[in-house]
C-alpha cells in the first residue's frame, strides 16, 4: 500500500527498540498513531481526529479490518463506517426521536444535525462515530506490548449534552500484544444521576484468501433477538438451529444474539474463517450482546460487541428488556474485546 507519509518526531511519541513500537506520524496531513508488533508482523493504525478509529489493521501485510479507502484523508472527505467505529451514547437504533432514562423522557433535537437517521427514519449509532475531539493521553511501547490511550470529554460539547445530558468521559485504549489487538473502553459517569449504558463497536472484518461465499462464520449463541420490519426488537427471543460454523454462501446477516456461550473467564468468541485465514473477535463479559452483520454483495462481515440490545433505553422503560446496564453517579464502567488474526 502506497502512502505519502511524513513521520514527525514528537516528544509524546514513543518507540521501543524491540518487538513492539508505538509512534505518531501524519498521513496526508492527518495525525495517525501506528502500533507495531514486528515479531508477528502485525500493524494497527488509529486516527484520533476521526472517531479514534482503528481504520487499518494488517497481519503480514494483509488486511484484517475492512476499508475501501487507502488513507484517512479519504475517510475525512467522505465519511463512512469502516474499521472499528465506536457507537455511543446509543448503539444501533432508537425507535423515535425520544428515549427514556431513569423514568424520565428525553427528546432528541434533529435541528442540531449531529446524529443521522437510518432508512426507516430511526436515530442510529449515536453521536461520536466521527468525533474530532479525542485527545491522546498516553503512547507506550515496551517489551510486552504497544498501546495508545485517548480521551473524549463528552461533557465539554454542548450539542452532545443537548441530546444526551449525562456528563461523562470515554477513554479508549488500543493495545497490541502477542499479535492480538485489545480494544479497552472505560466510561466515567460525572453526572449526579445513574447513566444508562448502550454502546458498542461496529467492527468490519475482511478475509482475503477466499471469496465471501466461501467464508464460514461462528456465532457463540443459538438465541437471536427478533426484530420488526424497522429492525427494532420486539422483545421476543427465538432459538435458531443449523450447522456450525455457518456458511455465508447466499446468507445475509443482520442479527443480534444474546445468552452468549462463554469460557471460564466469561469471554465469548465470534469468528470468521476462509481457506487459511481466520479472525477471532472475543468479547469480554460486560458485552452481553453480539451482532453479526454480513450484507449481500459485500466483502466484509461485522462482529459487533454491544452492552445492550437495540432500543435498549425504551425497551427497558417498557419493561420488555431487563438487562440494561447503568453506571452509578460518579461511577465507572470498563470492558475489552480482542481482535485476533490467524493464518496470515
Amino acid at each position: 500500500m502506497i502512502r505519502l507519509v511524513l513521520t514527525i518526531a514528537l516528544s509524546a511519541a514513543m518507540s521501543y527498540a524491540g518487538t513492539y513500537s508505538a509512534d505518531r506520524t501524519t498521513v496526508d496531513g492527518i495525525e495517525v498513531i501506528v502500533l507495531r508488533d514486528a515479531a508477528r508482523k502485525v500493524e494497527v493504525r488509529v486516527v484520533p481526529s476521526i472517531g479514534n478509529n482503528a481504520y487499518e489493521m494488517t497481519a503480514n501485510g494483509r488486511s484484517v479490518l475492512w476499508s475501501p479507502y487507502k488513507s484517512p484523508k479519504e475517510l475525512l472527505d467522505k465519511p463512512i463506517q469502516i474499521g472499528n467505529p465506536l457507537l455511543a451514547p446509543w448503539a444501533n437504533r432508537i425507535d423515535g426521536d425520544a428515549y427514556w432514562a431513569n423514568g424520565r423522557k428525553y427528546l432528541l433535537n434533529p435541528d442540531l444535525k449531529n446524529f443521522r437517521y437510518d432508512a426507516n427514519h430511526k436515530p442510529i449509532h449515536g453521536l461520536v462515530v466521527y468525533a474530532k475531539h479525542w485527545k491522546v493521553t498516553a503512547l507506550k511501547a515496551d517489551a510486552g506490548s504497544a498501546s495508545v490511550t485517548s480521551l473524549l470529554e463528552f461533557w465539554r460539547q454542548p450539542e452532545w449534552m443537548a441530546q444526551f445530558p449525562f456528563a461523562h468521559t470515554l477513554e479508549m485504549t488500543y493495545r497490541l500484544k502477542d499479535g492480538a489487538l485489545e480494544v479497552e473502553t472505560a466510561v466515567n459517569n460525572l453526572s449526579a444521576d445513574p447513566m444508562p449504558l448502550s454502546l458498542g463497536y461496529h467492527t468490519y472484518f475482511r478475509i482475503e484468501d477466499s471469496p465471501r461465499d466461501e467464508w464460514k462464520a461462528h456465532v457463540p449463541s443459538r438465541d437471536r433477538v427478533v426484530t420488526n420490519e424497522a429492525l427494532v426488537p420486539t422483545g421476543e427471543i427465538r432459538s435458531i438451529s443449523g450447522p456450525e460454523p455457518h456458511s455465508l454462501r447466499g446468507v445475509v446477516l443482520d442479527d443480534a444474539f444474546v445468552n452468549l456461550t462463554r469460557d471460564s473467564a466469561g469471554k465469548a468468541e465470534f469468528r470468521v474463517e476462509g481457506a487459511r485465514q481466520k479472525i477471532r473477535a472475543v468479547f469480554g463479559p460486560k458485552y452481553t450482546v453480539g451482532i453479526a452483520y454480513a450484507p449481500a454483495g459485500r466483502d466484509f462481515i461485522c462482529f459487533e460487541p454491544m452492552t445492550a440490545i437495540t432500543n435498549a433505553f425504551n425497551l427497558a422503560q417498557s419493561g420488555v428488556y431487563k438487562d440494561l446496564q447503568t453506571i452509578p453517579a460518579g461511577g465507572s464502567w470498563r470492558e475489552s474485546f480482542w481482535i485476533i488474526p490467524e493464518g496470515y
